[in-house]
């Protein structure tokens, strides 16, 4: 007795390597999909926000709420689709930059190479202020120059890719490519000053004595459908945890936008007060807040005629130089060195805010 094979079995494929090969074409297309929905859904952004205020919610249009209105209906998905979209992206080049991997590109680095080394590493790894402690013990321990470390701890909170999204999205490739060649250079040079002060024994003597591992597993490999897979975790782990201060940060924005008479700004921080850019840096610094939500404020800010450097060296003290990062790395680093760190680069964020306002 013979058995026979339908039709149906003989099409269906039983190569598991087949099978796979099958699924990131899946993958593709529906990354494919995702890109025009979204492309679809920014394009329509002015209009919607006009009918949403004028036709259905029936706002006077020269009011100031219709104005407040109006700009958080139109800021508030388009932050979150631009968010949405830069995440993703660089979660798929994270998948290349573990904490061990980037330790183990840095370790041995010279400082001048280091240093701009670990700043454009900065940019791309996901480390923010939280993460201070442990990077910083296993940077030195492994051997990192210390003002290498500094470049990337520096670089990593104030340059990353919500900041920049958020500039781009608000402002354009002018202002938000100044911003990342100014931090970048704000960390460098922050990062070479402290490694030539030679601050080394101010640094927590545990940190020196502790053992670090290998840095990564050799012969280690990832897919691109891993990397995708870790794109998507981004957006899902990044976005589910900012959208919150998106939000209130354009509602602030939005009041600051609707409400807020243009002479006051310009008063307290525009580019006749020449206090204005490092009274906003002492404002800054003991405040605490990410990217997410400052930077609408800093939107709304400019649009009632804040000097641009000044309000940029407000936003880049708030992220840098957080109060809650200053006293994580007390438990590493002893005051005369935080003072060291702190002083540096507020300074740094100051010169900075003098040279946007005086050539824009």
């Amino acid at each position: 007795m013979t058995s026979s094979v339908s039709v149906d079995d003989r099409d269906q494929p039983t190569d598991p390597d087949r099978v796979r090969a099958r699924h990131p074409i899946k993958v593709l297309a529906a990354l494919g999909a995702a890109l025009g929905v979204w492309v679809a859904a920014y394009a329509s952004l002015s209009t919607i926000s006009r009918v949403i205020t004028r036709d259905l919610l029936h706002l006077e249009t020269s009011s100031r709420l219709a104005s407040a209105v109006e700009f958080f209906i139109f800021e508030a998905p388009k932050v979150l689709l631009l968010l949405t979209l830069v995440v993703f992206v660089v979660g798929i080049l994270r998948s290349f930059f573990t904490a061990e991997r980037t330790r183990a590109i840095l370790a041995g680095k010279r400082e001048s190479v280091g240093g701009i080394l670990a700043a454009l590493l900065g940019t791309l790894t996901p480390f923010c202020s939280c993460s201070a402690v442990p990077l910083f013990v296993g940077f030195v321990a492994a051997g990192v120059p210390l003002g290498v470390t500094f470049s990337f701890l520096i670089a990593a909170p104030m340059v990353n890719e919500v900041a920049l999204a958020l500039l781009f999205g608000m402002f354009g490739w002018r202002v938000a490519g100044l911003y990342l060649a100014t931090g970048l250079a704000i960390a460098v040079m922050s990062g070479w000053i402290i490694g030539r002060l030679r601050l080394e024994r101010h640094v927590e003597s545990w940190v020196f004595e502790t053992q670090v591992g290998p840095a990564f597993v050799a012969g280690a490999t990832i897919t691109w459908e891993d990397r995708i897979r870790q794109g998507l975790g981004a957006v899902k782990d990044i976005v589910g945890r900012v959208w919150p201060y998106v939000l209130l940060g354009i509602a602030v924005g939005a009041g600051i936008h609707g409400y807020v008479p243009e002479n006051f700004m310009v008063s307290i921080m525009g580019k006749g007060a020449w206090w204005s850019v490092p009274l906003a840096v002492l404002i800054g610094i003991p405040m605490y807040s990410n990217a997410a939500g400052i930077i609408p404020i800093v939107h709304a800010l400019l649009e009632k005629g804040a000097a641009l450097g000044t309000v940029l060296a407000f936003m880049m003290s708030v992220i840098a130089l957080s109060l809650p990062e200053v006293i994580i790395l007390r438990r590493v680093l002893k005051p005369t060195l935080i003072a060291a760190f702190v002083g540096i680069v507020g300074t740094g964020i100051v010169i900075v805010g003098y040279l946007f306002n005086l050539l824009i």
